[in-house]
C-alpha cells in the first residue's frame, strides 16, 4: 500500500516546524519503551503480538523480509504492519487519504467513520471472482512509529466479533528501535525463537542435495 521513500531524500529534507504532534495515547498499542501491562505475546522482534485461544498466526513477506503478521480467528482476519514515522508528527491522516484513493481506484467504495481508535475507514473492496468484501482500515500514530491494522471477514461488520481483534490491537507492543529509518519504512519482524529453533533443527536433520529448497514461511498478501 505504501510507496517507500529513499532514505537519502528524507534525511536531506529540513525539519518542518509546524509538524503536528502525534496524539497522546491512554491505552495500547504500546511502545516498548513505555510501561505496558503483561500479557501472553509472541515476540516477533518489531512487534510483540498478543495471542489467545483459537488464534492462528501467519507472517507476511516483502521479498525475503518479514514485514507483517496476520491473525485468523472466528472467520475473521486481522493484518498488522508497523512502520517508521517522523519524530514530531503522525502520518495516519496522510495514509488514510492514500488508502481511500487506492480503494476507489480498484472500483471499491470507502467512507470515513469514528472507531475505537479514532478515525478509520470502512470499505468494500473488490476481490477476484467474488463480491466486494467489507474491510476496516485502522491506524494508530505512536512515538516514531505508525501501526496499520486491517480487519476483514465477519469482524468487519459484526461489532461483537470485532472486539476480539480490536483487543489484539490494544495489546500489541511496538519495538521501534533506535536506528535511523525513513518515514513509512516497514519495521522488520522475525520468527519467534521457538520457530527459528524448530526450523534449524529440521534443516539439520535433513540431508542437503543440490537445488533443494529450504524451510518456508506461509506468505500472505
Amino acid at each position: 500500500m505504501f510507496r517507500r521513500r529513499r532514505s537519502a531524500e528524507v534525511e536531506a529534507a529540513p525539519a518542518v516546524s509546524e509538524d503536528r504532534p502525534a496524539p497522546a495515547r491512554t491505552s495500547g498499542p504500546w511502545d516498548a519503551q513505555e510501561g505496558y501491562p503483561e500479557a501472553e505475546r509472541v515476540d516477533l522482534g518489531g512487534l510483540h503480538l498478543p495471542i489467545g485461544p483459537g488464534f492462528e498466526v501467519q507472517l507476511s513477506l516483502a521479498g525475503d523480509q518479514i514485514d507483517g503478521a496476520l491473525v485468523l480467528v472466528n472467520e475473521s482476519a486481522l493484518q498488522v504492519h508497523a512502520f517508521a514515522a517522523p519524530k514530531r508528527s503522525g502520518i495516519w491522516d496522510e495514509v488514510r487519504a492514500e488508502l481511500s484513493r487506492e480503494v476507489v481506484a480498484v472500483g471499491g467504495t470507502v467512507r470515513e467513520q469514528e472507531g475505537p481508535f479514532g478515525a478509520e475507514l470502512a470499505a468494500m473492496v473488490p476481490t477476484q471472482g467474488q463480491e466486494p468484501q467489507p474491510v476496516r482500515y485502522i491506524g494508530i500514530d505512536g512515538p516514531r512509529w505508525f501501526l496499520r491494522a486491517v480487519i476483514s471477514g465477519r469482524a468487519a461488520v459484526d461489532p461483537a466479533v470485532a472486539e476480539t481483534l480490536e483487543n489484539v490491537v490494544r495489546d500489541i507492543v511496538v519495538v521501534r528501535g533506535d536506528e535511523p529509518m525513513a518515514p513509512k519504512d516497514p519495521i522488520q519482524l522475525r520468527l519467534p525463537a521457538e520457530a527459528r529453533q524448530a526450523m534449524e533443527e529440521q534443516a539439520a536433520q535433513q540431508p542437503k542435495f543440490p537445488f533443494e529448497r529450504g524451510p518456508e514461511i506461509t506468505e500472505t498478501r
